[in-house]
């Protein structure tokens, strides 16, 4: 099968690459499948070293929502979009938000965005305008949607707790080491609740003034961004960007378990077989971090309340523990338990 120079093409329904001169926008709309409903996932706002690595973070993400959406039981199928930011640190405008949400209109409803990396409410808001085709809107108390953070912090949370009890056959996380890398919207989120569960927390951020100050909140230590994987911890949870789990890294993880909630953790799948081997237990990401999709999808397909979303979000540990058990009865990494799960899912 032709991958068009790409490994992770995937057989993608659809690669969208725009441009608007006018704004300045540069994005790419990946819809991986349509199988089982309208390509849902985020756009993010984000720099990268050329076209070629956004196009490819583009195509990991959106087939990671395939599998995020039919692991969570959603009537979704995987998309994303990626927004080309020119320099590190740029800000989105407000011509660049329009523009994006005319190339999605374009697409007439085979891509449905919502609020990701760089992005906000407020921007999704004017994504809105141009649109139908979004989530993750500002709602009534009560309702589906909104800030997906929140909800997916709470997911990892849950799976967090579901992994200590599978790695660690610990019920109580009193004294458990966490490491978490990135603390913003889901780490930050994480952080807190696992703060007040008693857990050991040692926290890092790119930000460091933000990781100093949640630190002292929580009365957590801190590490640097680039040495948080390998603190001496029980568990090192990635909740900032992907592709950090690597040949290298895995050498040097002291943790017994990976459990996070950034996207794509595996640099490539042979990292899901090195874990296993290591004999780390691993949280896929697209299983522990779904919460926010399962906020926003509910939002957009209309199905339930908050107290669905809630008690959709609870069935994030059964589903871990599905993976670990066929990992377990088959010897095959959890990863690759869980890609297989997804794609039977997805009819591929």
């Amino acid at each position: 099968m032709a991958n068009w120079g790409f490994p992770d093409f995937d057989d993608h329904e659809g690669v969208h690459l725009f441009t608007d001169p006018a704004s300045g926008l540069k994005a790419v709309i990946a819809i991986h499948s349509t199988a089982l409903g309208p390509a849902a996932g985020g756009a993010r706002f984000w720099h990268y070293a050329d076209e070629a690595s956004a196009i490819t973070d583009a195509l990991r993400l959106s087939r990671g929502m395939s599998y995020k959406n039919a692991m969570a039981g959603l009537e979704l199928g995987g998309g994303k979009g990626v927004i080309l930011a020119d320099k590190p640190g740029a800000v989105i405008s407000e011509a660049q938000l329009r523009a994006f949400g005319q190339k999605v209109e374009s697409l007439g409803g085979r891509y449905v965005t919502a609020e990701d990396v760089g992005m906000s409410e407020a921007r999704m808001k004017v994504i809105a305008g141009e649109t139908q085709y979004v989530s993750g809107l500002p709602v009534a108390e009560g309702a589906a949607g909104g800030d997906p953070g929140p909800y997916t912090a709470h997911g990892v949370y849950l799976g967090v707790k579901a992994a200590a009890k599978r790695g660690l056959g610990s019920d109580d996380m009193r004294g458990v080491r966490v490491a978490i890398q990135g603390v913003g919207s889901v780490g930050g989120g994480l952080a807190k609740l696992l703060a007040k569960d008693g857990a050991v927390l040692t926290i890092a951020d790119v930000d460091t003034a933000r990781a100093e100050r949640m630190a002292a909140e929580l009365g957590a230590k801190t590490a640097s961004a680039d040495e948080i994987l390998f603190a001496d911890a029980d568990i090192v949870s990635p909740n900032a960007l992907g592709a950090i789990l690597t040949e290298q890294s895995i050498g040097r993880l002291k943790a017994k378990i990976v459990a996070g909630g950034a996207n794509n953790q595996l640099a490539t799948a042979a990292e899901g077989k090195r874990l296993h081997d290591a004999g780390i237990t691993y949280a896929p990401d697209y299983v522990i971090n779904a919460g926010g999709i399962i906020n926003v999808g509910l939002e957009y397909l209309g199905h339930g309340d908050e107290v669905e979303v809630m008690a959709r979000i609870a069935r994030i540990p059964e589903r871990l523990h599905q993976v670990w058990d066929e990992s377990e009865a088959t010897g095959d990494p959890a990863a690759e338990v869980a890609d297989r799960m997804a794609r039977r899912l997805i009819g591929r």
